[in-house]
């Protein structure tokens, strides 16, 4: 598969010019580029970056939503063999500083002023970034900073190049080859400098290719692209998969209006991690809560059969009449209105990963009849390893290797991985490729886990964190903080946990309540609270969150090798926990290292059997500056079950 990103782009330009290739939503209007509009659009972006000094090799970073000028951009450098860089649009300023001068970065794509102001505010540290071009003019009229021009300049330049230098642009393309570097994605850096993975487009290709051959999809598939473009999963759906299929991708208007986009659009082909899935479950609790007695009594009705049906009926399992009538009844009045309002009427495959899912939260979907799977990678294996199958959905596992990956597991549990889509290299990195990659082609992906009878993946947790309890009647069971944390997590009241217990007596979580749904439960009950300080540490909230965690518990009794993980005590935190605070990366993963370091006075009130303990903690605000929330904190005891012993 000698083929690229660019040339792709060509050839479903020449086979399809007036189709659809990407909307974009401005002013409440969709408007669409047909790939030969896109395809124009890259030629004249790209002889206009070979005319500022872009050559073969060199690194520019883009810093954006999903929009199809970024996209464009993204295309036009691959075209000229050198390689784009997405970082993450709601990054700090700071935290750009490292990737540019790592990647020895000269130029730049930026969407809007937010952007270049923070390109901006750190050119200082990044001595040879010379040139910065912007996406939308809005507030930068009057800037008049050396290097810094809007795209439509860069645009018409290249458009000049390219009449009198028509063969140019084709000739670029042609002398690209697959294994040529095709993007770098930087890691989130929960611990230490990010890392720079390198991908070829053969890497990239390969996997997009394999994901899309195992769910049959094609060029009418429509996908909604909505988060950041520097993650991964987001650049395979939406880049990877839409060159190697050619299907539509639709960019939403802002971040606000994604809800809104997602029913206007109703797209085939779904992705979003956890949080995601989680936010509109917890929506929909929350509408549902507000509703009417008849409502509610009718929703949890349907909501029963549907727990015990749904799941069956999309597997082709066997199901008897009675239930099927049901069902369908249960379709026609609650699930069918209520995948339309969540956008979901057309999704014929949906996927999450990123992280764990909580199992009830996954069966819920799948209830009410939406398509949805997990899957296992990164942004080293190009995300595509294990897929579930259609009919072989289970919640606890991560789905079957799919074609081009082998996986085994070690002495230890870490399962290793070889395919054709893992990195190149880490950039600039050679010590830490050397310990990911072995020699002979296998990847650590830190991940412990095992394959089960059916040849499915399951992942218990990373394996650093997979401990055991020391001490106590659990001494010795094993501690997984990730497991632990889902479980919670699956409440709509709960939006963060963060779980403590490896090398201890026993288990201790901090919580970040939802404060949009925990706000709803207390004003329901006429419970006034003045912000998210406050709410959190009403006694009524505590009991509320004590009820959440006493039924996972129960739920962790039931497995005998995970019972003694049952959480004997916790606390809610007073502030919300903040990627800007270095709380979480930026794909929202928790940094629990730092979290134990930055909040050790909790960790030790939890385990010393305090009561309460008072904080105060540095934060820092949208517009950079920082300040001190303070309060004083209640430890509560929960419940915890004595082990159910398996049947002899």
């Amino acid at each position: 598969m000698d083929t690229t990103f660019p040339r792709l782009l060509l050839q479903h330009a020449a086979e399809r010019p007036g189709d659809p290739a990407i909307r974009e939503k401005e002013y409440g209007i969709w408007q669409t580029h047909t790939w030969s509009d896109l395809a124009t659009l890259v030629e004249h972006v790209a002889c206009g970056l070979h005319g500022a000094g872009l050559v073969e090799g060199d690194h520019l970073v883009v810093i954006g939503a999903n929009r199809p000028r970024l996209y464009a951009t993204m295309l036009a450098v691959q075209a000229l063999g050198a390689v784009p860089i997405p970082l993450y649009q709601d990054a700090v300023g700071g935290e750009c500083v490292f990737p540019i001068n790592n990647a020895e970065v000269r130029f730049a794509f930026a969407e809007d002023q937010e952007q270049v102001d923070k390109l901006l505010e750190i050119r200082g540290q990044c001595p040879l970034l010379q040139g910065i071009y912007y996406d939308d003019p809005r507030g930068l009229r009057k800037y008049s900073e050396p290097g810094l021009a809007p795209l439509d300049e860069l645009i018409e330049s290249g458009r000049g190049f390219a009449r009198q230098n028509p063969a140019f642009f084709r000739g670029e393309v042609e002398k690209a080859r697959s294994d040529d570097v095709a993007a770098m994605f930087f890691t989130s850096g929960t611990t230490g400098n990010p890392k720079g993975v390198v991908h070829t487009h053969r890497s990239l290709l390969d996997r997009a290719r394999a994901g899309a051959d195992f769910d049959k999809l094609t060029h009418r598939e429509e996908v909604l692209a909505y988060l950041p473009p520097a993650w991964i999963g987001q650049n395979i759906f939406s880049y990877a998969q839409w060159l190697a299929c050619g299907y539509v991708v639709n960019c939403p208007e802002s971040a606000s209006t994604v809800s809104i986009d997602l029913k206007e659009i109703g797209p085939t082909y779904y992705f979003a991690p956890p949080r995601i899935f989680e936010g509109l479950l917890t929506s929909v609790t929350i509408r549902m809560e507000d509703a009417g007695w008849i409502k509610r009594k009718m929703f949890g009705h349907f909501m029963e059969v549907a727990r015990k049906v749904g799941p069956a009926l999309k597997e082709h399992k066997p199901v008897g009449l009675l239930q099927r009538v049901q069902y369908a009844l249960g379709n026609a009045l609650v699930y069918g209105p209520l995948r339309n309002n969540l956008g979901f009427s057309r999704v014929r495959v949906a996927y999450t990963a990123g992280e764990a899912i909580g199992p009830d939260l996954f069966t819920f979907y799948r209830s009410i009849g939406v398509n949805l799977k997990q899957l296992y990678g990164s942004t080293e294996t190009a995300v595509f390893v294990c897929l579930q199958p259609d009919d072989q959905v289970k919640p606890d596992t991560v789905g079957i290797p799919i074609a081009g990956v082998e996986i085994k597991v070690a002495e230890n549990g870490e399962v290793l991985v070889r395919s054709r889509g893992l990195l190149k290299e880490y950039y600039k990195n050679p010590e830490a490729t050397a310990e990911v990659l072995t020699a002979d082609g296998w990847y650590h992906t830190s991940d412990a886990g095992f394959l089960d009878a059916h040849g499915h993946l399951k992942i218990i947790d990373r394996v650093k964190d997979v401990g055991h309890i020391r001490g106590g009647v659990n001494d010795g069971a094993m501690f997984a903080p990730k497991y632990v944390e889902n479980k919670l997590k699956f409440f709509p009241y709960i939006k963060e946990v963060v779980a403590y217990g490896d090398g201890r007596e026993q288990v201790c979580v901090m919580i970040n309540i939802d404060f949009d749904a925990v706000g709803n439960w207390a004003e329901r009950r006429n419970l006034p609270y003045a912000g998210y300080p406050d709410l959190s540490q009403k006694p009524e909230v505590y009991a509320l969150i004590k009820e959440c965690v006493e039924k996972v518990n129960a739920d962790l009794a039931a497995d005998e090798r995970l019972a003694g993980s049952q959480v004997s005590r916790f606390l809610i935190l007073h502030k919300e926990l903040d990627a800007d605070d270095g709380e979480l990366t930026r794909t929202n993963k928790v940094r629990r290292g730092f979290i134990a370091e930055k909040y050790a006075v909790l960790v030790d009130a939890l385990y010393g059997g305090r009561t309460e303990q008072h904080i105060e903690t540095q934060v820092k605000f949208e517009d950079g500056r920082t300040g001190v929330v303070s309060a004083t904190l209640r430890m509560v005891d929960t419940r915890t079950f004595e082990p159910l012993k398996a049947a002899a």
